[in-house]
């Protein structure tokens, strides 16, 4: 855990013109929060058909108006991006944020972006992606120059100058539930994300507590899966941060203040380093009252006190 105790972050969904957007991003800064985040889709699940904007712009933009947070993306993959192109994009928003960017990365799902450009891929062929994906952005981002063959991206003579900010690169915060992810977020991640257990049966026919106790349990055995993982790559899981995305579980974090702060207590004693949740809607999909989130901004510091 941090000196400073938990640290906290908050996901903006890119549905908003900028000229709306704007002042959220600004509000995320002044309420306190460590981290904003925006997902990197094209579309997304039940908001498929809802406005939806790009992720590489908006954060641009979100860096030029504010100062302090941290801004990165929940999560990147390559159901559409590729390395090359993708790994200019990072440095520059590390740029003009001023070295403040957290790359969020993760395989992709089967969803929306899955196969816009073409077949979507299986289970096995997204994580074998994954992998190389994660090693040539590495690379790119590593070296002025860059030669790579390999099972599913080439890049000749690929020319990163003057490279990121941040050195040797912008922190990989990895999205990684299963094995195989875990083990490549132990050895590229500065940072572990994860939304939690997702289970093969329905969690419907439980109450609400019930289904919120089996959330967790399976959360504190992905916390040792991953601390397993860690050592077999040769690292401390201490050295590594632990991102929680909170909305994961069963009950969404801002329904009330008292589910924010039981979720944030038990994300801490799990050893999560942060927190992330999501800014409340008005219907549908994370919704919830901006009163709770004010209730929240404006006690930060209890609620970052218990991962102290």
């Amino acid at each position: 855990m941090t000196s400073q105790g938990l640290r906290f972050g908050i996901v903006l969904l890119p549905q908003d013109r900028w000229s709306v957007a704007r002042e959220r991003w600004q509000r995320a800064e002044e309420y306190g929060f460590d981290h904003a985040w925006t997902y990197d889709h094209l579309a997304w699940r039940s908001l498929a058909d809802e406005p939806w904007f790009a992720t590489v712009p908006l954060l641009a933009a979100a860096a030029a108006v504010t100062d302090r947070i941290r801004l990165g993306t929940w999560v990147a993959s390559p159901n559409f991006r590729h390395p090359v192109p993708f790994a200019k994009d990072v440095m520059g928003l590390d740029d003009v944020s001023g070295g403040r960017l957290l790359l969020g990365l993760g395989a992709g799902g089967a969803g929306y972006d899955a196969g816009v450009l073409g077949t979507a891929p299986t289970p096995r062929e997204r994580s074998r992606r994954f992998a190389e994906f994660t090693e040539l952005l590495d690379e790119l981002l590593t070296h002025p120059v860059t030669e790579h063959s390999g099972e599913y991206y080439e890049a000749h003579d690929a020319r990163m100058t003057p490279g990121c900010v941040q050195r040797p690169r912008v922190p990989f915060v990895m999205a990684a539930n299963g094995p195989r992810a875990m083990a490549l977020a132990a050895r590229f991640g500065q940072g572990w994300g994860t939304f939690g257990p997702t289970f093969d049966e329905a969690l419907g026919e439980l109450t609400p507590g019930q289904a919120q106790e089996r959330w967790w349990d399976g959360l504190a055995g992905m916390v040792k899966k991953f601390e397993t993982a860690a050592h077999e790559a040769g690292r401390d899981p201490a050295t590594i941060d632990k991102y929680l995305s909170l909305d994961g579980a069963p009950v969404f974090s801002f329904e009330s203040y008292a589910m924010l702060a039981e979720g944030a207590e038990r994300a801490a004693g799990l050893g999560f380093t942060d927190v992330v949740v999501h800014w409340p809607r008005a219907e549908g999909i994370y919704a919830g009252s901006e009163a709770v989130l004010e209730e929240a901004a404006n006690r930060l510091d209890e609620l970052r006190a218990l991962g102290r």
